[in-house]
């Protein structure tokens, strides 16, 4: 062999091991990319199960709390205005978030409003639906938090990863974007209390 063709074959080598990386790079990142939506739906979904629940709860205090009206209506109004709200798991920014956050909160404001009412109906509180709505409730609450938590160990790995150089110039050449971290308000860390 002459030396050219060591050098060829060198080159070739440094090539070769560049693509590698490159592929490789840009793999990992799709990969966490991906784990961030997922666990992002994974968020909406204990949100659409807490959703689910609100109309059987507001059916059972019903019943009991007929001159409640404007209070259900407005944990059904703030239910629907939380079932609308959205957002694209590719563009997980934080004015998106934020927005979605804002409409489950209003849900929560609500939902501690009916509970209130609930307190003065002593015969609805012992009601086997209304105790078996309230701990659905609850577990959703509980289940959210976690599923919140997760997210935020997804994106802080994603967002790591792609800021770690050299992975972040593939991270720049490709167009990938940080993701924005689930920003809870104050105290909302802690579900919802419930007392009888």
């Amino acid at each position: 062999m002459n030396k050219r063709t060591i050098s060829l074959a060198v080159i070739a080598g440094i090539i070769l091991i560049a693509i590698i990386w490159v592929v490789s790079s840009y793999n990992g990142l799709v990969s966490k990319d991906e784990a961030c939506s997922q666990q992002w739906s994974k968020v909406e979904s204990q949100y659409q199960r807490r959703t689910d629940l609100i109309p059987n709860l507001v059916n059972t205090v019903k019943g009991y709390a007929k001159h409640e009206q404007e209070t259900l209506e407005n944990v059904i109004a703030a239910r629907n205005q939380a079932s609308n709200a959205k957002v694209d798991p590719n563009k997980l920014d934080q004015a998106s978030i934020q927005k979605y956050q804002k409409s489950q909160d209003a849900l929560s404001s609500s939902l501690s409003k009916l509970m209130v009412v609930v307190e003065r109906y002593p015969d609805l509180k012992a009601n086997q639906n209304f105790l078996e709505l309230q701990s659905q409730l609850e577990g959703t609450e509980n289940r959210i938090a976690v599923e919140r938590q997760n997210f935020a160990d997804i994106v802080k790995a994603y967002n790591a990863k792609m800021r770690r150089f050299p992975t972040n110039m593939i991270a720049n050449m490709f167009g990938f974007e940080r993701k924005a971290y689930f920003e809870a308000e104050k105290g909302a860390e802690n579900a919802p209390k419930v007392e009888f």
